[in-house]
């Protein structure tokens, strides 16, 4: 194929993958009301399950000082929810432009990584949801410089949080796939994974202070299941044996 021959492909997967996501975001939007009341909002709430399960005594109540703030709320929650549904099928758009370059057996390679992808995806939105953005909140909101001090939380503010411990969380998950499809390749091993612990550990606080630039605490967080995951794909990637 020529180039403009690959850029029609990439064009034809864009596409496909874009349209995917606005049919789920057209979906999410019409139950906007059931998505935003029972998940995006759940987590301010005192019955939260974690809360109950950990026997926290939590809740926050947020306000709006913009006056297309929960529109746009509302909007950000669908196009969420649709990038959210619509990821495996974003991934096998990827793997279809992908496996025509490769050989047989580098398909074989990388086709189980591939299939991790959304598996690991998934992942990450649960843990966002489930353990790093209660932690955060729980934290924040107890956090104060003094008494006559009373934390007062926007619409907008706790959005821009939602988004980053939640989607971005479960975009990070997806290391370990990359690392797979690497290391099955022949480009990385687990010698030179392990001989780069301590870079690894830089990059990893550095990708969190990206994605929590406003406070340490959500950085530190973040980085712990990160590193995890770093080690987590050490141990996925195959024995020179295994890959010859």
């Amino acid at each position: 194929m020529s180039f403009w021959d690959h850029i029609d492909e990439l064009r034809e997967t864009l596409i496909h993958s874009a349209l995917a996501i606005v049919a789920f975001s057209v979906l999410g939007f019409i139950f906007k009301n059931a998505l935003f009341d029972g998940f995006v909002l759940a987590p301010t709430r005192s019955d939260f399950c974690i809360y109950r399960l950990l026997g926290w005594d939590f809740s926050m109540k947020l306000i709006n000082v913009d006056v297309s703030a929960q529109f746009f709320a509302h909007m950000k929650a669908a196009i969420g929810v649709g990038f959210v549904l619509a990821f495996p099928i974003i991934v096998y758009e990827l793997w279809k432009f992908i496996a025509p370059a490769l050989y047989e057996k580098e398909k074989k390679a990388v086709k189980s990584a591939f299939g991790l992808a959304s598996g690991l995806f998934y992942l990450g939105v649960v843990v966002g949801y489930f353990v790093v953005l209660p932690v955060c909140l729980r934290f924040f909101l107890s956090y104060t410089v003094s008494d006559t001090v009373e934390n007062s939380i926007t619409l907008a503010s706790y959005m821009s949080l939602f988004t980053s411990m939640v989607l971005l969380i479960g975009v990070a998950f997806e290391f370990p796939t990359v690392i797979l499809a690497l290391s099955r390749l022949g480009v990385v091993s687990r010698d030179t994974l392990r001989k780069g612990r301590s870079y690894a550990c830089v990059a990893v606080m550095v990708f969190a202070a990206l994605i929590t630039p406003s406070d340490p605490f959500s950085m530190f967080v973040l980085a712990i299941p990160l590193y995890g995951l770093y080690e987590i794909s050490i141990l996925m990637c195959p024995r020179k044996n295994d890959i010859a």
